[in-house]
């Protein structure tokens, strides 16, 4: 089974705005009173390669109705946060959570280095994932690191509602791999936490690379869905070559860190022109996902350089999902 995409992608592309004139990927989603609200990954220049993230409204159709003129969350450098990158939002009660991710030594992509002969800083901190609030996307509120110290962490989301009191996250720890860790290649880990911000505890593996097509690491996508059949995730797998694809799997309700089903193949990958060529080439990169009318709609990055969006029939992907029941 394959995503279906829009026939209006990219959704977003490079305005004229300074901030955000080379690059704007890796969008986060929500769906607030009848609304899809996209808070996306906006980089303004290849040499210092900042990001900083934007804000933009789209009908249920993806008709753009509203994207800011300036950025809704900027880097602080106060707090050491040169760049902030790749968010995902859930909304707990009244009070959105967006988990973003810190780089203190912003730098472009390999590929863009070698095309412009940029060269690379070293050495290079590990990044690591932080939190804010927000109830408006005008005024945020950052509650500061949530990932472990030393972890190499990108991939952080949290899940909408409490887990057994507690708030349940996914987290992708590059560097816990090898003979301390039960994995030897990046995988998808659960963790607990009994407050916002608070130390994650009890992790536990959920998802590692199985398939060839996954085979370099896996990273979670999009917040997990709560669905009739168990937790919905979209996550992304990377293949030897470096090829970013989506699957899709579905882990227990009450105890997410199990996995009911898993898909074999990718339900996502790159095929399009601006999915194959672009900032980083053979790229989609799933950070939000929402359900209109029964239809998933999932929300990508594509090529380091578009947001793009795709669409299936909610209960037709789970139907899928459940013929790997057995399988896994």
């Amino acid at each position: 089974m394959k995503l279906q995409r829009y026939g209006t992608n990219p959704i977003l592309q490079p305005s004229k705005n300074k901030w955000e004139s080379v690059a704007v990927f890796n969008p986060a989603t929500f769906l607030e009173n009848g609304e899809i609200h996209v808070l996306y990954r906006a980089v303004g220049d290849y040499e210092r390669y900042v990001s900083k993230i934007g804000y933009a409204v789209f009908d249920t159709n993806l008709k753009l109705l509203k994207r800011s003129k300036k950025p809704c969350f900027e880097p602080c450098e106060e707090l050491w946060e040169f760049s902030i990158e790749d968010p995902r939002v859930v909304k707990l009660g009244s009070t959105f959570f967006i988990t973003y991710v810190i780089t203190p030594s912003p730098c472009a992509p390999r590929t863009i280095r070698e095309r412009l002969g940029i060269p690379e800083p070293f050495p290079r901190p590990f990044p690591r994932t932080a939190l804010a609030t927000t109830k408006d996307f005008n005024k945020f509120e950052r509650l500061g690191f949530i990932t472990p110290y030393r972890a190499h962490e990108r991939d952080v989301v949290l899940f909408p509602q409490k887990i057994d009191g507690k708030y349940g996250i996914l987290h992708r720890p590059s560097n816990w791999i090898g003979r301390e860790f039960p994995v030897d290649r990046p995988s998808i880990w659960f963790a607990f936490a009994n407050e916002l911000p608070g130390r994650l505890h009890s992790h536990q593996v959920v998802l590692e690379p199985k398939q060839s097509w996954e085979r370099k690491k896996v990273g979670a996508g999009a917040p997990p869905i709560l669905t009739d059949r168990g937790w919905l995730l979209i996550y992304h797998g990377v293949d030897e070559n470096n090829v970013y694809r989506a699957g899709a799997a579905l882990l227990d309700e009450k105890k997410p860190w199990k996995v009911i089903a898993r898909s074999s193949l990718p339900i996502l990958e790159p095929e399009e022109e601006y999915e194959r060529i672009g900032d980083v080439p053979n790229v989609v990169f799933p950070e939000g996902c929402v359900v209109v009318e029964n239809e998933l709609i999932v929300v990508y990055g594509a090529a380091d350089k578009y947001c793009c969006a795709a669409h299936v029939s909610l209960k037709k992907l789970l139907d899928y999902l459940w013929s790997f029941k057995k399988k896994n």
